[in-house]
């Protein structure tokens, strides 16, 4: 058999998926979730170390490396043939960072014996935590970089303006508060390349994907940008791995996890960021296809052909593992404001996602829209979250019913969506659903609308880690547009209604406006 491994080191745990490409079939998915099974030890309920400042969310690497472990161990209990993985790919939580001393490269190569991995990397830790994307405490460093380079030139070259969870304004803020550390810092790898480290036994590149999500890398060079590295920290070239495709192997696993069953031969590949891995496991690497995931947040993401930016810095620019790049919008506002209409209407899930569509009309007959903020939000940015309201006297004052409330939070999100992916200058004819919202036809029929564009429901709960493990068989030769239509088929189709899409349009308008009232 030819079996390939993929792994996804996330924020909430580590997850596998095993494909046999031959057979078009999963052979077997497994999880370790850090915080129902490394929590208490790490004391990171939620995967996350508890900080004082809300604005600081780090974790602890060797929790990474311990899950890792704890998740082969599953896997061989279930006598999956480990000895047949031709290969393996990963990906890692995007932007997160680990801080390394010139112990790294020995412990990882050859561990003490007797020991667990993760038991002796803490003497190769010159940080003993790593700041995750949800951290939002670099403010300050942001500033200092838009105001050395400029805002424009650092989003041209880079991809994204200044964000704060990104990896150069993070390492930024680590030179600057703690320079004795720092100094004592070898190499400063990503999430996925740490992992990907550990796993083949020597330090491995960052791949575009990854590297594009830091700030630092030249997206026409495809390199580290002098610039940019020398204005966040001093010989900060020096300490950054080097860069390359997903698909380059970087070497064979390292000997230390032959015990779980793994064969000497297996080879391991660059690892990639979640949501290049996530355009993979989607069937959209390849293009004209977007990928809308509903989840806590809601992303819209896509293949392009060219680095295009967005001119208002919502959007990001990262590179795509089957070539060329790729764009990403995140919205902060999604389940979580869906949550809240769901809880202040006081009804299930069946009734949001279904007889709320079927009892009202598009715009509920009077274009009601709903900006739905309820939390901090960076699409567009909103440090005071607000709601504001236009439609109906009913509905603007609140005594809109249940149905039409529903229905405006959906329809206003996708509006938003669509006006904040159209720099992109895409006319998507497909756009593919995923997350738990993609199981109610009224909000898929109403994407469907909003953009005028077919609708593809499929059914991937983890398309991380199954995008890493397609990477992995693409990097022994395999097809990856094949293996996108094995793996990633669509469950359902939903055509829109050209009628709806019209209103949809002029309501776009309306949406602008009411949107721009509250512009930071």
């Amino acid at each position: 058999m030819n079996l390939f491994m993929g792994l996804d080191s996330s924020t909430q745990g580590v997850k596998t998926v095993i494909i046999d490409p031959d057979q078009g079939s999963i052979l077997a998915s497994d999880s370790v979730n850090y915080g129902k099974e490394l929590g208490e030890k790490y004391e990171s309920p939620e995967g996350v170390l508890p900080n004082k400042d809300p604005l600081i969310k780090h974790s602890n690497p060797l929790m990474w490396v311990e899950a890792l472990e704890m998740l082969f161990e599953k896997i061989k209990k279930k006598r999956i043939p480990l000895d047949e993985i031709k290969a393996i790919s990963g990906c890692g939580q995007q932007h997160g960072s680990v801080y390394l001393n010139n112990k790294f490269d020995a412990l990882i190569s050859s561990p003490p014996k007797g020991k667990d991995l993760y038991q002796v990397l803490g003497d190769a830790l010159s940080r003993k935590s790593s700041p995750i994307w949800m951290d939002s405490s670099t403010g300050e460093q942001c500033r200092i970089l838009s105001e050395k380079i400029g805002t424009e030139e650092i989003r041209r070259r880079s991809g994204s303006a200044p964000v704060e969870r990104f990896t150069g304004p993070q390492i930024m803020k680590f030179y600057q508060s703690e320079p004795n550390a720092y100094a004592n810092t070898s190499k400063i790898h990503l999430v996925s390349s740490f992992i990907c480290s550990v796993l083949c036994g020597k330090s491995a590149p960052i791949d575009f994907g990854d590297g594009s999500g830091m700030n630092i890398m030249n997206l026409q060079t495809l390199k580290w940008d002098d610039e940019l590295c020398s204005a966040v920290a001093k010989d900060l070239k020096r300490k950054l791995p080097s860069l390359a495709p997903a698909t380059s192997i970087v070497g064979e696993i390292n000997p230390y996890f032959l015990k779980y069953g793994f064969s000497k031969d297996t080879e391991v590949t660059v690892w990639t960021g979640d949501n290049p891995a996530s355009l993979v496991g989607s069937g959209a690497s390849g293009g004209s296809v977007a990928v809308i995931s509903l989840g806590t947040s809601d992303t819209f993401f896509s293949a392009m052909k060219k680095p295009l930016t967005d001119p208002d810095g919502c959007g990001h620019v990262f590179g795509n593992p089957a070539g060329g790049f790729m764009s990403l919008i995140c919205f902060k506002n999604g389940s979580l404001a869906r949550e809240k209409i769901k809880a202040e209407c006081g009804v299930d899930w069946d009734f949001f996602g279904g007889a709320a569509f079927q009892d009202t009309i598009p715009g509920g007959g009077t274009d009601n829209i709903m900006v739905a903020h309820f939390f901090p939000e960076i699409t567009p940015l909103r440090i005071n979250p607000k709601l504001k309201f236009s439609g109906s006297e009913d509905f603007t004052k609140g005594k809109a019913d249940k149905a039409l409330k529903i229905r405006a939070i959906v329809e206003s999100q996708m509006l938003a969506i669509k006006l904040h992916s159209a720099w992109m200058g895409e006319k998507f004819k497909t756009i593919r659903i995923t997350g738990g919202g993609s199981k109610s036809k009224g909000i898929c029929q109403t994407a469907a609308d909003v953009f005028g564009s077919s609708v593809e429901t499929i059914s991937i709960p983890d398309s991380a880690a199954l995008g890493a493990a397609m990477i992995a068989a693409s990097s022994r030769g395999y097809d990856l547009s094949s293996l996108s239509a094995n793996f990633a088929k669509p469950t359902g189709r939903i055509e829109p209604n050209p009628n709806n899409t019209a209103l949809y349009d002029r309501m776009l308008e309306k949406y602008r406006e009411l949107e721009r009232e509250d512009r930071v």
